[in-house]
C-alpha cells in the first residue's frame, strides 16, 4: 500500500471506522477503550471525527497508517466472533448494542458467509431439480447467485428488457434511493463506488447490472417474457408454467416457483372523472417518457409521497409551472449533508483498506435500522393520542412541526398545508431533499382542494376552479395488495393465490410461504417491507436464505414438496396483527399505503430486523407438510 496516499486519504476517513480497522490489525484491546471511544451519533451521516479530540484523532491515523504500511501487514482480528464483536461495535457506536445484532452484523459486514451450505457436499439430485425466478430486480439477482452458489438448475424471466427490476422501470428525474447506498446494497460481491451517501437511480441501475454479470446471473435470464399462468400440479409434484415471450407462448416446467416481484411493480393510476380526456402527455411516475422535455411547459404534478418529494425539486427551474396535488400533507426530515458526494480520498479507503468499508456500512446499517421502532409503540397512558403515541414520538413530532415551520417561515400561508395532522411515521419515512424551498417558489402551488375531474387542458378542483397543464404526473403509487398474485398462481386443488388474498388481504408465513402453495416461495411478499428503517435489500438477503435453505434440505432428504401447514401461518399472522395493532401503522386518524381498505397492515412487517433475520435464518420443514 502507498504510504503517501495513504496518509493523504487519512484525513477524510471516518475515525469509528478507522479505529476498527486499527483494533483488526492490532488485535490490541486498548483501542475499544477510553480515550479512543468515539461519541455517540445519531445522524444518519455523522460528523468523520467521531467527538474526538485532535490528540486522538492523530494518535488512531498515526497507528492506522504504521500498521497499513507494513509490507508484511495481516490481521491480527479478522472474523472476531460473536463477544468480540459486540464490544467493537459497541465502541465504534459509542452506544451499548445489544448481543443478538452480533452475528447479523458478521453477515452484514462479509465476516461470515449468509450463503447457505450443503450439509454433506452437494447431492447428485441438486443438478435434477430446477427453478424458476420471476423477476430480475434485486431480488431476482439475489436469487440467482445464491441457487447458482448450490449448483442448483434455475431460469429467470423477466418481463422488461434489463435487469433491474423497478429501477430499470422508474427512471423520473431525481429518482434516488432513501437508504443510505453502503446499507442498500448486498453483503457479497464487489463493493460499488458509490458516488453519494444517498446515490441516483441510475447507480443503482448500473450496480444491479455489474452484480448481474459478477454473479453469473445474466446468461439465466430470458427477458421481455412474463408469467401467463402457473400451476401446481399435484401428481408430478412441479409447478407448470406458461410463458409469453418474444418468440410467442411457450411452456417450463420448474420444481420451485419464486416470486421475485415485490411489492412495487404494479402503478397504481388513480380513479378521476375525465383522466382519459386530457389532450397533453399523462403517465404514472413509474413510466416517465425519457425524451420528454419539460421546458416552458406546465405541469400538474398529483400526489405528495416519495417519488413527489424527488421529481418536484428536480424539474421546478424547467418548468413555466407547476401545480402539485396534495390529498394530505406528509411528515418529511431533513437529512442533512443528503447530497455531499463521497470525496475522493474516502473513496480510496473504502477501496484499499481492509476492513474499512465493512465498518462503513455497518454504522449506515445502524443508524437507519432498527433503532427507530421501539419509539413507534402506541403508550395507552399518553394523553395526546391523536397527534402522536408517546413522549419520544410527540418530541419527534415538535421538532418536525419546528424545521417545517422554520422551512417556510418565509411563507405562513404554506405552514397549515404542510402540518400533518397524524402521528409521525405514521405513513412512509420522507426525506427533505428541498421540497419546502420548491414549493415556495413563485411558479409553484401546492393545491390541496380535491380534484373534482380532468378535462382536455387541465384539472377542475372542488372548489371548481380550473387550472391549466400540459403535462400531467401521476405520482400515486403502487398496487400494493396483489404482489405474487399477479402472476395468475394456481394452487394445490386449482385454487387461485389471487382468490385466496382477495380483499386486498395477502398473507404469508414469514411473508415467503402459503398454504395451498407448495414449493412457492415469495420475497418482498406480505408483511416483509419495511416503515421504520433499514434496507430492502437485507430483507431480500434473509428470504433468499430462507428459501434456498429450504431447498437445500429437501434436495439432501429426498423431499418432492412441501406446503406450509395452515395453523402455522394462521398463528403467525395473528402474531403479526397483534404487533401492529401496538404500532403507528394502526393508528386510526391517517390513511396508508401500507394498509387494505379494512384497516389491517399488510405491507410492512412489525419486527425489528434483527428478529426477522433471526427468524428466517435458519430454517427447518418443520412448520410444513411434506407433499
Amino acid at each position: 500500500m502507498n504510504p503517501a496516499r495513504l496518509h493523504a486519504a487519512l484525513d477524510a476517513a471516518d475515525l469509528r471506522c478507522l479505529l476498527m480497522v486499527v483494533f483488526h490489525l492490532s488485535g490490541d484491546p486498548r483501542w475499544l477503550r477510553a480515550p479512543y471511544r468515539p461519541e455517540r451519533d445519531v445522524h444518519l451521516i455523522a460528523a468523520e471525527d467521531a467527538g474526538l479530540s485532535a490528540a486522538v484523532r492523530a494518535e488512531i491515523r498515526a497507528a492506522a497508517l504504521d500498521l497499513l504500511s507494513r509490507p508484511d501487514a495481516a490481521a491480527a482480528v479478522v472474523d472476531p466472533g460473536d463477544e468480540r464483536m459486540v464490544e467493537m461495535m459497541s465502541a465504534c457506536l459509542g452506544e451499548r448494542v445489544p448481543p443478538e445484532y452480533a452475528p447479523m452484523m458478521r453477515e452484514e459486514m462479509g465476516l461470515a458467509s449468509r450463503a447457505v451450505q450443503w450439509a454433506h457436499g452437494r447431492p447428485p439430485a441438486a443438478s435434477e431439480r430446477t427453478a424458476l425466478i420471476v423477476g430480475a430486480g434485486a431480488s431476482g439477482i439475489l436469487l440467482g447467485a445464491r441457487l447458482g452458489q448450490l449448483g442448483i438448475p434455475y431460469l429467470v424471466v423477466e418481463r422488461n428488457e434489463a435487469v433491474g427490476g423497478t429501477w430499470w422501470e422508474n427512471r423520473y428525474p431525481g429518482c434516488a434511493v432513501d437508504t443510505p447506498n453502503h446499507a442498500y446494497s448486498y453483503s457479497f460481491g464487489s463493493r460499488y463506488p458509490w458516488s453519494r451517501y444517498f446515490s441516483p437511480g441510475t447507480q443503482i441501475h448500473d450496480y444491479l447490472e455489474r452484480c448481474a454479470d459478477e454473479f453469473g446471473v445474466r446468461e439465466h435470464i430470458r427477458f421481455a417474457t412474463t408469467v401467463t399462468e402457473a400451476r401446481w400440479d399435484e401428481a408430478a409434484a412441479r409447478w407448470i408454467v406458461e410463458l409469453a415471450g418474444p418468440e410467442g407462448p411457450s411452456r417450463i416446467e420448474a420444481d420451485f416457483l419464486l416470486s421475485a416481484i415485490g411489492q412495487f411493480g404494479l402503478p397504481q393510476e388513480p380513479r378521476i372523472d375525465g383522466l382519459e380526456t386530457f389532450a397533453g402527455p399523462a403517465f404514472h411516475t413509474a413510466c416517465w417518457p425519457q425524451d420528454l422535455d419539460l421546458r416552458g411547459r406546465r405541469v400538474a404534478l398529483v400526489g405528495t409521497g416519495a417519488s413527489s418529494m424527488q421529481i418536484a425539486p428536480s424539474i421546478v427551474d424547467d418548468v413555466l409551472s407547476l401545480a402539485v396535488y396534495q390529498r394530505s400533507p406528509q411528515w418529511a426530515r431533513p437529512i442533512p449533508r443528503y447530497h455531499d458526494a463521497i470525496h475522493e480520498d474516502a473513496q480510496w479507503l473504502l477501496a484499499n483498506v481492509p476492513f474499512y468499508a465493512g465498518w462503513f456500512r455497518f454504522t449506515m446499517l445502524w443508524r437507519y435500522g432498527d433503532g427507530l421502532l421501539r419509539f413507534l409503540e402506541k403508550d395507552p397512558d399518553w394523553p395526546h393520542p391523536e397527534r402522536s403515541l408517546n413522549r419520544v414520538n410527540d418530541r419527534h413530532r415538535q421538532e418536525m412541526k419546528d424545521y417545517i415551520e422554520s422551512e417556510l417561515v418565509a411563507r405562513p400561508d404554506l405552514i397549515g398545508k404542510c402540518l400533518p395532522d397524524y402521528p409521525p411515521y405514521g405513513k412512509r419515512i420522507l426525506l427533505d431533499n428541498g421540497w419546502y424551498r420548491t414549493i415556495q417558489k413563485p411558479n409553484v402551488e401546492l393545491v390541496t382542494d380535491g380534484i373534482e375531474r380532468i378535462d382536455a387542458g387541465g384539472i377542475v378542483t372542488a372548489d371548481g376552479r380550473h387550472r391549466a397543464a400540459d403535462v400531467l404526473v401521476l405520482a400515486t403509487g403502487f398496487e400494493m395488495t396483489r404482489m405474487a398474485a399477479r402472476l395468475n398462481v394456481l394452487g394445490r386443488a386449482g385454487i387461485r393465490l389471487a382468490d385466496v388474498w382477495a380483499d386486498e388481504n395477502p398473507t404469508a408465513y414469514l411473508g415467503i410461504t402459503t398454504s395451498g402453495f407448495p414449493n412457492l416461495f415469495i420475497l418482498q411478499g406480505p408483511n416483509t417491507g419495511l416503515g421504520h428503517g433499514g434496507s430492502a435489500i437485507f430483507q431480500s438477503e434473509c428470504q433468499a436464505r430462507y428459501a434456498t435453505g429450504l431447498i437445500a434440505q429437501m434436495i439432501d432428504q429426498g423431499v418432492r414438496a412441501i406446503d406450509v401447514r395452515e395453523d402455522v401461518q394462521r398463528e403467525y399472522v395473528r402474531r403479526v396483527d397483534e404487533r401492529h395493532e401496538k404500532l403507528v401503522w394502526t393508528h386510526p386518524g391517517m390513511s396508508t399505503y401500507y394498509r387494505n381498505r379494512f384497516g389491517r397492515v399488510m405491507s410492512v412487517m412489525p419486527w425489528r430486523l434483527v428478529d426477522y433475520w433471526s427468524m428466517t435464518h435458519e430454517p427447518t420443514l418443520e412448520p410444513y407438510d411434506l407433499v
